[in-house]
């Protein structure tokens, strides 16, 4: 595991720099969660060894026999032993250590179906490698703290031994007790390590995979902001419906009617006629404006026709010889066919608003699960994303879908946008 995953689970190896004495909480908490850990950590050995001790075979068949029923047993019962470890770690470390779905969700006798699972095999490294080695290390930490504290009080009982007793005389009882000192000093040392690691080890294959786990919380954000792209693109349409069957209408009426009145109304007083006039001017005008607004929100051809209608519909707008090539099929996603036409669309504004181009290519072409989007132009260039033409929104539109995109305009042109969308949305 590398440093960070180490600070996030609280077991950082610097931990082990930290001096507790002997008397302190947290040499006796370090203590206390090594020593309960020993039986725990030694259990996997002790199954797979409690049945010879009570039938040892010489044949071949039996022996092969008692071997699988003791990986057997071993299998049926890593699901208690991984959940006594984890409870062991939550409850005197504060390490919240994640279930495993393919290890710990089921039925008991899982583990033996699943033995292609890579978190069953993490959780056998643990238990029948790192554990007896950390067994062991607690072990050590306890002998330590007994040895010590026997070493350390010898100077009190050495008159309570038989004569003859080989304690040697003072200096011999003197140095006993030094030796005992330097244990009891150095054994929460040993404590804060084995505890570190154990700590570390149970994180590391006793929980996810952390490349597993992150695999998966990036698969989950790609599905949720792809569902995000598609409620927008839902709600542009829904908006661009009401627009069109609501607000439209009423303006086109009332055009209709200012245009009647404009054309039929006679012995108006000038004044009057003259607001009517203009009325219906501002009418028009906010029905133009209207339908681009429209337009750009949604336009129907393209849900109703696809990309080839619908661009060329865009293309025949523009006052510029425009060459089209568009080759669909079969159909993508309304998400990706949206993003294809406002890239389009875009891109033959900033033409006519900035390129002085006398013509423009535009490509829009399916190969596979990719859809490419060509548009060239033969114009001055020098066309700069940061430049505020519209180009950085729609780079952000095209990543929104996992697309990518590219610009070349180089000073004197030509200039070419080049978007690739995955068809797999």
């Amino acid at each position: 595991m590398v440093p960070d995953e180490l600070r996030q689970y609280g077991c950082f190896m610097a931990s082990i720099a930290v001096a507790h004495p002997p008397w302190s909480a947290a040499a006796w908490r370090d203590t206390v969660f090594v020593a309960s850990g020993v039986p725990l950590q030694a259990a996997g050995w002790l199954i797979l060894g409690a049945s010879w001790t009570v039938w040892t075979p010489v044949d071949v068949t039996p022996v092969l026999v008692l071997a699988g029923a003791s990986i057997v047993l071993l299998l049926l019962a890593l699901r208690p032993l991984t959940s006594w470890q984890r409870e062991r770690c939550w409850a005197m470390l504060g390490l919240d250590i994640l279930r495993m779905p393919d290890l710990d969700d089921g039925r008991p006798w899982d583990p033996l179906r699943n033995l292609r699972s890579p978190d069953l095999w993490r959780v056998l490294q643990y238990h029948l490698v790192v554990g007896p080695l950390l067994a062991i290390g607690g072990l050590i930490v306890i002998m330590m703290w007994a040895a010590g504290a026997v070493l350390a009080a010898s100077g009190l009982y050495v008159w309570a031994l038989p004569a003859g007793a080989p304690i040697g005389g003072p200096a011999h009882v003197a140095a006993l007790t030094v030796v005992g000192v330097l244990l009891l000093v150095a054994a929460p040392w040993a404590a804060a390590g084995v505890r570190a690691l154990d700590a570390c080890a149970a994180a590391a294959l006793l929980g996810p995979d952390r490349a597993k786990e992150l695999e998966r919380r990036v698969e989950d954000l790609a599905e949720k902001r792809a569902s995000v792209v598609d409620a927008a693109d839902i709600e542009r349409r829904r908006i661009e419906r009401d627009l069109h069957d609501g607000a439209q209408q009423r303006l086109v009426s009332l055009a209709l009617n200012l245009g009647l009145a404009r054309e039929t109304l006679t012995g108006v007083p000038d004044e009057a006629m003259q607001v009517i006039v203009e009325a219906h001017e501002e009418a028009k005008e906010a029905l133009a404006e209207l339908r681009t607004l429209v337009r750009g929100l949604h336009p129907a051809v393209l849900e109703d026709r696809g990309l080839d209608a619908a661009l060329s519909g865009v293309a025949a707008r523009v006052p510029l010889p425009v060459r089209l090539t568009v080759e669909v099929e079969p159909r993508a996603s309304s998400t990706v066919e949206a993003v294809a036409y406002f890239v389009v669309s875009e891109a033959l504004t900033n033409v006519v608003r900035h390129a002085k181009a006398d013509e423009v290519d535009i490509a829009v072409v399916r190969r596979g699960d990719a859809l490419r989007v060509t548009v060239r132009d033969d114009g001055v260039g020098g066309a700069d994303p940061s430049g505020g033409t519209g180009l950085t929104g729609l780079a952000r539109r095209v990543r929104s879908v996992d697309g990518t995109f590219r610009i070349t305009s180089p000073a004197g042109g030509p200039t070419t946008v080049t978007v690739e969308l995955p068809c797999a949305l």
